[in-house]
């Protein structure tokens, strides 16, 4: 079977400039918009981070090393602002929840938008709520995994370093298991990532299509993947590629309107309806890669008289 690549790119592309560009309908742009931001709510976009230096010699690590103990120290000693932090961790925890199952619906509506080039909200709101809660449920077991799995490791890694830091000529090997332990918890990062990936570019479709649970989705699309492993890790590659210069070409003009298109794209909802055409394409292109796959894997009508995918 030859998959390709550019060529999907290219056809979720020109699907982008028929339903946005021709013709140009403001409306249609904040409609199918508000689907794009519901469906990207809790989508990791980037981050930030800081790096600092110490000096030489093992006491330059002491308050590391002793960080859980005094933290179990501030925590008793300060009850009353335990109790507020507990109480601001729920709300963030709730907020989550909720965001979660509005991202885990949007997902459906702004893919059903996609597919039959149209702008509704209530319609595929409803008409793919099982689906949705089906997304909604797996996505909050998969954190729950990945908060265990993540937190292991690094609780792991910090028993590792403890130990060496008890131990004399701590400062001279403390780099390298430090490196090799960073360097699994990037690698971790990436495997939650590509997972997330796959989810979203296609379990999601084939719960579209088929009207089918996540699960069932994804047993369905793990024969399909196991077969066909490189073309995924290849579609990997190709959509950080085309990330990588979208970030560029945002930072570029960001940087050429004085800063402005910045201030713009900190306003969610007109970040989604200004970057929908690169949203579009993306999920065009990810529906347009499944469907090389065979008839099983056709999302998108064949033909002006299909109304919608198939029900099983």
């Amino acid at each position: 079977m030859n998959i390709l690549y550019f060529e999907p790119l290219g056809r979720g592309w020109s699907r982008m400039k028929k339903a946005l560009f021709e013709p140009f309908d403001i409306k249609k742009w904040f409609v199918v918009g508000f689907t794009a931001f519901l469906a990207e709510l809790t989508d990791c976009h980037g981050g930030n981070g800081a790096r600092g230096g110490t000096g030489p010699g093992k006491t330059d690590f002491r308050d590391l090393m002793d960080l859980p103990a005094r933290a179990r120290a501030w925590f008793l000693d300060n009850p009353a602002l335990t109790g507020l932090i507990i109480a601001g961790a729920i709300v963030i925890v709730v907020l989550f929840v909720v965001l979660v199952w509005l991202s885990s619906r949007g997902k459906f509506m702004f893919l059903d938008n996609v597919v039959h080039d149209r702008a509704q909200v209530a319609k595929p709101w409803f008409d793919f709520a099982a689906q949705g809660n089906s997304l909604f449920l797996w996505t909050l077991s998969f954190v729950l995994v990945v908060i265990v799995v993540l937190g292991s490791y690094m609780a792991g890694c910090f028993s590792a370093l403890h130990d060496l830091y008890e131990q004399d000529g701590f400062s001279a090997v403390f780099p390298f298991p430090s490196i090799w332990m960073l360097l699994g918890f990037f690698v971790l990062l990436i495997l939650v990532g590509f997972i997330e990936l796959l989810l979203s570019g296609f379990v999601v479709p084939i719960m579209y299509r088929n009207r089918i649970t996540a699960m069932r989705a994804w047993s369905m699309f793990w024969g399909l993947f196991m077969s066909n492993p490189l073309q995924f890790v290849g579609y990997g590659l190709v959509v950080f590629v085309v990330k990588i210069c979208i970030i560029t070409g945002v930072v570029l003009v960001g940087l050429l309107t004085c800063c402005v298109g910045f201030l713009v794209l900190l306003i969610p909802y007109l970040s989604s309806v200004v970057l929908l055409p690169v949203s579009y394409a993306m999920r065009g292109f990810s529906v347009e890669f499944l469907e090389q796959f065979g008839p099983d894997y056709q999302i998108a009508p064949k033909s002006p008289g299909d109304q919608g995918p198939a029900q099983q």
